[in-house]
């Protein structure tokens, strides 16, 4: 459904956005798996290529990611916007204070491990900053992609742990990729050990935004909230 949503939602949404004359169009995306490919550096820019070589499993909802992004920014006679943001986190997203909190529970439960070498860059964003950064494209933005995310890209072998002390829990379990692979698929794996994270200059620069939670470091420690 969400797939459909972001697919035959957004033609719908557009053309009825046309009718009525609109000059602006912004739309959510996200830096995850499928926007950036797995090769080079580990941090990405909007210019750089999408990872078009995905598993099955995680396939159809980058591709349902991508259309919507052509579909926003291709859109004529209007200014259309996609923003990318990173990881939600704070009050009201699935990684805050809340122990009902979906993935703070997982991480206090120890059921979000460290697959491999955890060497898959995420890029986080205090979900504070992603309704500034909302604004200021209201405001400011320029026809195009941005990534809304901190300033601090970094491994999984780095935030998790660091995490899960924050919220009182135990150190994540480590497990072989093999294991998880063939258990859950290659898609998990891919998260957890392979995926890029994204640089937020553009952002910076051009909507001239800055992130009050700089880095996931911070956030975590005190920005969590309730």
């Amino acid at each position: 459904m969400t797939n459909r949503l972001r697919t035959e939602g957004t033609d719908h949404l557009l053309a009825a956005g046309r009718a009525v004359g609109i000059r602006r169009v912004i739309a959510q995306s996200v830096v995850a798996i499928g926007a950036y490919a797995r090769t080079g550096g580990p941090v990405k820019t909007e210019e750089d290529p999408p990872d078009l070589d995905l598993p099955a499993k995680g396939r159809s909802g980058a591709d349902a990611l991508r259309y919507l992004e052509d579909a926003v920014t291709g859109i004529e006679g209007a200014e259309g916007i996609v923003l990318r943001y990173g990881a939600f986190y704070g009050p009201g997203t699935g990684l805050s204070a809340d122990p009902g909190a979906l993935l703070t529970k997982a991480i206090r439960k120890r059921r979000f491990p460290i697959i491999g070498g955890g060497g898959g860059v995420w890029s986080f964003v205090h979900i504070e900053d992603a309704a500034s950064a909302t604004v200021a494209a209201v405001d400011n933005g320029r026809p195009g992609i941005y990534n809304v995310v901190d300033d601090e890209p970094a491994p999984v072998r780095e935030w998790l742990p660091f995490l899960a002390e924050q919220l009182g829990a135990k150190k994540p379990m480590k497990v072989p990729r093999f294991v998880v692979r063939l258990l859950a698929g290659k898609a998990p794996v891919l998260v957890m050990t392979e995926v890029r994270g994204a640089s937020n200059a553009k952002a910076k620069r051009e909507l001239g935004w800055q992130p009050r939670w700089s880095s996931w470091r911070v956030g975590f420690a005190k920005g969590l909230g309730e």
